[in-house]
């Protein structure tokens, strides 16, 4: 006799245990299955995210940027350091600790919101009599859920170049790059995608020469480009080689490390040697092992599963949420998906606003923007103005000794509202907060301007900025 649910999610990420925790409140029983492994075999709830992506990765640029500041920043200070030293294994067995703290906030949270979990992989059996059947494959026997509702969150897997599959020793994945047990002399990044530009900022600053192979012509081609010139300049001062418009050949890896062949933008052939590769070329939506044929679940032409505009697939009582949909592959994306799925099962009308969704890479300097960019207005025919405030203006990021970067903002030509916010310095994933808010509210940069913000502090550059839309910034 299968055990039944009213909520069944696949997936115990951002969007399948926050949509598992917001059903429960609402009243449902709920099951949520996952199948992520501690190194002892247990359940590591979390996903992607927490397990090898955001979480660890965050642990690992704080204690590098630590190691960056006793080396190189401190002496500004007056604070005199000697015989500094480097522990990479405790560094990593930190991140370790960081990583099951937030896996054990997980399975405290079912607890307490009585949410049912199998520890296991779902796949779909069949459906019937308005039930669909989920079979949970794991260490412990087999067993069979039905469920009235299902929410898909199986979340999305890194995607490998063409020939050189990840073996996470030498060439590595987001999660091979988060288990390097030493410095690296020589670390190889192809692709600047979020991760791979977050652990090459962690590596370099750690002691590894660091060389980018980027076969756009831009650098970071999603940044509003004024902000990633920015951004560039400042990789390229800390020691990053970052090569534009490259052509990646044949790459082969050894025992003395990877080798890869390359073309540069002028068409010149080069090889570049490096103890570790790690690929950063995007994600694809994880369905292996889902079983979507056994029920008419529809994929697309990539492997995602199809959805509307409310998460719903082309079967009844059947919801997708997280990155194995369209749209941006980001936890907090995911996370307001799993919730608005959740209220749209209770009759309510949960929303997610695609256009307020911030973006954020954690690098030094932080990059985070909301809304569109410069090149995305003008592509658009939009009529705008343009306000832009430097951090070497600001008092607190003086104090912090911290002054790379700006704020910039966009806003109608007309009506003056927000368009747009783009930032590149200290604490920009802090800051766009504010930003985000003001857009879902439909703020006009003047409304920001007027705003009091506390002084000193790095908030007042998003005032500024907003002041500089109609020319008339205080401090600069």
């Amino acid at each position: 006799m299968s055990k039944q649910f009213d909520v069944i999610v696949i997936g115990g990420g951002p969007g399948g245990y926050i949509a598992a925790i917001r059903a429960a409140q609402l009243g449902f029983n709920v099951a949520c299955i996952d199948e992520w492994k501690n190194a002892k075999g247990g359940p590591a709830l979390g996903g992607t995210c927490t397990n090898i992506g955001c979480i660890p990765s965050k642990a690992l640029l704080q204690s590098s940027e630590h190691y960056d500041h006793a080396a190189h920043h401190f002496a500004d200070h007056g604070i005199e350091v000697k015989g500094l030293g480097l522990d990479v294994a405790k560094m990593v067995a930190r991140k370790d600790t960081v990583v099951k703290q937030n896996n054990d906030g997980i399975v405290y949270l079912f607890k307490k919101n009585k949410v049912t979990f199998f520890h296991g992989r779902g796949s779909f059996v069949a459906a019937k009599d308005g039930l669909y059947d989920i079979k949970v494959a794991g260490a412990a026997a087999e067993e069979t859920l039905s469920g009235k509702h299902v929410i898909v969150a199986t979340g999305s897997n890194a995607r490998a170049l063409p020939g050189a599959p990840f073996d996470e020793e030498n060439i590595l994945s987001n999660d091979g790059a988060l288990r390097i047990g030493a410095v690296p002399k020589k670390l190889g990044l192809i692709g600047s995608g979020v991760i791979g530009l977050e652990m090459g900022s962690v590596w370099r600053r750690l002691g590894a020469e660091v060389t980018i192979l980027e076969g756009l012509p831009t650098f970071l081609g999603a940044v509003d480009q004024q902000i990633a010139r920015e951004a560039h300049k400042a990789f390229v001062k800390q020691g990053l080689k970052i090569e534009l418009g490259v052509k990646v050949g044949e790459i082969k890896s050894g025992k003395k490390g990877v080798s890869v062949a390359w073309t540069n933008a002028k068409g010149e052939a080069q090889t570049l040697d490096v103890d570790k590769l790690i690929v950063s070329i995007g994600r694809t939506a994880n369905t292996i092992g889902l079983a979507p044929e056994a029920v008419g679940l529809k994929l697309d032409e990539r492997g995602a599963i199809v959805v509307d505009e409310e998460c719903k697939t082309n079967l009844p009582n059947v919801w997708a949420v997280g990155d194995v949909v369209r749209g941006p592959m980001l936890a907090h994306k995911a996370e307001e998906e799993g919730v608005a799925v959740a209220e749209r099962i209770a009759g309510q009308h949960g929303h997610v606003n695609f256009n307020t969704i911030p973006w954020v890479i954690y690098t030094n300097p932080e990059i985070a923007w909301v809304g569109q960019t410069e090149e995305q207005l003008k592509a658009a025919g939009r009529a705008y103005k343009a306000g832009t405030f430097p951090f070497m203006a600001n008092g607190r990021a003086r104090a912090l000794g911290d002054t790379t970067g700006m704020v910039k903002m966009l806003a109608d030509a007309t009506t003056d509202e927000i368009l747009g916010v783009h930032i590149v310095g200290p604490f920009a994933s802090e800051l766009i907060a504010e930003c985000v808010v003001a857009m879902e509210f439909r703020a006009s940069a003047e409304d920001i301007a007027r705003i009091c913000h506390a002084h000193p502090s790095l908030s007042e550059a998003t005032k500024e900025a907003a002041l500089a839309v109609d020319k008339r910034t205080l401090n600069f």
